[in-house]
């Protein structure tokens, strides 16, 4: 159980989280996956870093990592295509929460905070992930579920209202340059997960975030400071 005192109140009513490079570390089936496709091309495997770095930004990014092409190019959609069915076969195979995680989680459900999710993976992948995983997170918001993908707020606000809280009652944790602007967006206080899937030519201190985190056991001190 959690030592925190139960006449303490948390400083947000509620936590959400982007996913790949955020709540879950996706990536290792990701580096198997693209490395399968490169050796169906006979071409010889990437590093692991240069992969992980491009997850967050999708299987198009990853696309254009792999095989140097760029949306719109002869081919382009028939390898995006070829990775996506790839990767369905291969979800939850290494995917793992981050470290702390767990902990982290229990914390959450120890203290009555309730947490959802709130990701531009699209429910095909999110949902059995998440199942694979035995998450049980109060929201999941994909963006098949919105009119809007992030850095809209849109799905943040309909995850704070599966949740009944009121948005600018949650903290929103990602990854990305797009999930704080989201969070700012909606509201919401945010978090940048430094640990995450960040683009070398990317800065997560130009994104202004309110905390930033190094691992996701921070997050307790910022519930309850």
């Amino acid at each position: 159980m959690s030592m925190t005192s139960s006449k303490q109140q948390p400083q947000f009513d509620a936590v959400l989280f982007d996913l790949d490079g955020t709540l879950v570390d996706t990536a290792p089936d990701f580096i198997s996956v693209v490395n399968l496709l490169r050796q169906e091309e006979n071409l010889s495997p990437l590093g692991d870093d240069a992969i992980r770095k491009q997850v967050s930004n999708g299987a198009r990014a990853l696309i254009t990592l792999a095989f140097e092409l760029k949306e719109g190019e002869t081919g382009f959609d028939a390898m995006r295509q070829r990775l996506l069915d790839l990767y369905i076969k291969n979800l939850s195979v290494k995917s793992c929460l981050f470290e702390g995680g767990d902990k982290l989680l229990a914390f959450l459900e120890d203290n009555n905070i309730p947490w959802g999710i709130a990701t531009n993976k699209p429910s095909l992948y999110a949902v059995p992930l998440i199942k694979d995983l035995g998450l049980n997170c109060g929201s999941l918001i994909c963006p098949d579920h919105v009119t809007r993908s992030k850095p809209d707020p849109e799905a943040l606000h309909k995850a704070a209202a599966e949740l009944n809280v009121l948005s600018d009652r949650c903290l929103y944790v990602g990854d990305h340059r797009r999930d704080i602007e989201a969070g700012k967006n909606a509201g919401m206080k945010t978090v940048a997960a430094l640990y995450g899937y960040i683009d070398d030519n990317d800065s997560p201190t130009d994104w202004q975030a309110d905390y930033n985190i190094n691992s996701m056991t921070e997050i307790e001190s910022i519930l309850f400071p």
